[in-house]
């Protein structure tokens, strides 16, 4: 029987996978997780053999999350299950200690076969992933954390700072410290150009 916890904050996506990996008879969900904090309290407790791990969440990174699993439970196998299909991002989670990386656009069969496989130690790169890998002007790009993603995306829809203050009900110098700290990730000088590299890297 293989274990797994699935850490996504999205009920949706919860639910959907939850119902399919019960479905599997060699197969067992033992927790669902919303953050990176409760995965942690968690695992004090139950161990899986596979986590499904998002790589965007609302407390930190899967990048960082993936790290700090496999440095206190190195048995523990992670698949990271995202919308990013970021050649960089993809390669950190490897990095990490990730041994399986699959696109939410992934179906049903392939999710299990990625499951299947890590369980046995192996390694599981989705289709459309190792299509993005193969890419050949494919660019490493530092990741976005939900919050700046958030804003990034209220941007290109053309919301100003108190705007987009007043939407995420945070103060103004909030939002002015994420839009340049994303100008400097990105290393452009405006936000015409941060929205360019963020389209063009499908980013948003």
């Amino acid at each position: 029987m293989i274990k797994i916890i699935q850490v996504e904050d999205h009920s949706l996506v919860t639910e959907g996978v939850k119902a399919f990996i019960t479905a599997e008879p060699d197969m067992e969900c033992l927790a669902t997780c919303v953050s990176g904090e409760n995965l942690m309290q968690v695992l004090k407790s139950q161990q899986p053999d596979v986590i499904l791990m998002d790589v965007n969440l609302p407390d930190t990174t899967g990048i960082e999350l993936c790290k700090l699993v496999k440095d206190k439970y190195p048995g523990v196998f992670i698949i990271a299950l995202s919308i990013n299909n970021q050649p960089g991002i993809i390669r950190k989670m490897v990095e990490n200690g990730a041994s399986g990386y699959v696109l939410k656009d992934a179906s049903r069969q392939e999710i299990i076969e990625a499951i299947q496989t890590v369980a046995k130690g192996k390694t599981f790169y989705s289709r459309s992933v190792s299509a993005a890998l193969r890419r050949p002007d494919a660019v490493d790009l530092p990741p976005l954390t939900r919050r700046e993603r958030e804003v990034l995306e209220l941007i290109a829809d053309g919301f100003t700072n108190p705007q987009i203050a007043e939407s995420l009900f945070v103060d103004v110098t909030t939002i002015d410290f994420h839009r340049k700290n994303m100008l400097s990730k990105y290393k452009v000088k405006n936000t015409a150009a941060l929205i360019k590299v963020a389209v063009s890297n499908n980013l948003i």
